[in-house]
């Protein structure tokens, strides 16, 4: 039986779709491999999205091109964000590898693995489904991306908006709560497009509200966001529903209007600040997270500044923050001047990071003493660890309630997750 082994880089679209990949090759016959080492099919799915991941891709080529010349034998195919429209410069740099595919363009590595080429529907065959490997799992709702920020690759890379049909994502959505997932995350690089280019007249809302109805699912969350296409209909109904969690991950990229305006995101300041108070005035214990890239080309102290007062008026629970490195195709890599020294970049990396962990921990501070629920995603050593409805990390003693919902007593709390024991337990959970 031929094997394979998957090697994920980047966001939670590309677990998805490797978990996809792999359901299709073990549906044809293949197995997966643990041994990397061994695997007769070596996929890379590849990040872009900062120069780290890509570096991280072009060191593990060149380790599979060292076992290719000791006389290993196997296929090497490479999908994902790195791969754009055109692979010339690609296949120059890299003519060791078999199979060049990008992100949800399965067929190329299918006819790899000997399948035809007319044996697959559109985008792979639709009732593929990544299969669970634990209580959770990701769920694709819209690829690709419309927006064209003059920083990010992830438009050239995956193309235009494309909506799943809703009732093929609540199919899927009933495949995994028959096989044991208990909290689903719907996807999208800008989830909240989800039936914009649909004539259902579906939009993300319909989507929790089909998911309300199927048993065994007791979360729904949803990522990534995007401030201009969060309707009140959507907020509305993370509010009203039960299973939606009310966590929202939407990136603010910057607080300054000029450079919000240079990174073409395409609100202003008070735009999005003025979805946060209706978040929030909806929901007054949502959680926030957001992500700030600084350094990017024409940034003034000033414009930094402004960055830090907006994160400091609205108190994320949730912080990520990368500095700008430019990415071939994209706009600001053509048109903008990488004029911010790497110092600078560092060092309002490191502001951004410690504001994060004062803010933080200032919200898991009020925590302490209270009791959370959460659902438990594993164990290891006699501990479990899983989140509450907002996102945060809990750790306490326990095991065997894998896909639980459990009630944990907080004892103990970091700036990044709460320690605690379980409700009713008089034993003191070991830190």
């Amino acid at each position: 039986m031929p094997t394979y082994h998957i090697w994920t880089l980047g966001c939670q679209m590309n677990v998805a779709d490797s978990l996809k990949l792999a359901s299709g090759l073990d549906r044809i016959g293949w197995s997966e491999s643990p041994d990397e080492g061994s695997a007769d099919l070596f996929v890379i799915n590849t990040c872009s999205v900062r120069q780290h991941a890509e570096d991280r891709a072009y060191g593990r080529l060149h380790q599979l091109r060292q076992q290719r010349q000791r006389g290993e034998q196997f296929q090497i195919a490479v999908m994902g964000c790195m791969v754009g429209p055109k692979t010339d410069d690609l296949q120059r740099r890299f003519p060791w590898v078999d199979v060049w595919a990008r992100p949800q363009e399965y067929d190329p590595i299918l006819t790899a693995a000997g399948v035809a080429r007319d044996a697959s529907e559109g985008e792979f065959w639709t009732e593929t489904y990544g299969r669970p490997s634990g209580p959770t799992a990701y769920v694709p709702v819209v690829h690709g991306c419309d927006k064209f920020c003059t920083y990010c690759i992830v438009p050239l890379r995956r193309g235009r908006e494309r909506s799943r049909p809703a009732a093929e994502v609540l199919d899927e959505v009933r495949y995994l709560a028959a096989h044991g997932v208990r909290e689903v995350t719907l996807l999208g690089q800008t989830v909240e497009a989800y039936g914009h280019d649909l004539d259902e007249g579906a939009d993300l809302a319909t989507l929790f509200e089909g998911i309300e109805a199927i048993d065994g699912i007791v979360r729904t969350r949803f990522l990534t966001s995007y401030p201009k296409d969060m309707t009140d209909r959507i907020i509305d109904a993370v509010a009203d529903l039960p299973k939606v969690c009310e966590h929202f991950n939407i990136p603010v990229q910057s607080g300054d209007d000029a450079m919000l305006e240079r990174m073409r995101r395409g609100y202003t300041v008070a735009e999005y600040e003025e979805r946060v108070e209706y978040i929030r005035k909806q929901m007054p214990h949502a959680s926030l997270a957001t992500d700030i890239i600084v350094g990017c080309p024409g940034e003034t102290d000033e414009e930094f500044a402004n960055t830090v007062a907006l994160l400091e008026r609205i108190e994320f629970d949730v912080i990520h923050v990368a500095a700008y490195s430019p990415r071939p195709g994209t706009f600001a890599y053509r048109k903008q001047v990488d004029d911010v020294p790497r110092e600078v970049k560092r060092e309002r990396l490191h502001v951004i990071e410690e504001l994060h962990a004062r803010s933080s921990s200032a919200i898991n501070r009020q925590a302490l003493g209270r009791q959370v629920e959460v659902l438990v995603e594993r164990e290891q050593d006699g501990r479990s660890t899983g989140r509450t409805r907002g996102g945060q990390l809990v750790h306490f003693a326990g095991t065997g309630l894998v896909g639980q919902l459990v009630d944990v007593a907080v004892d103990e709390v970091t700036a990044w997750s709460l320690h605690g024991r379980l409700a009713g337990d008089l034993t003191l959970a070991v830190i």
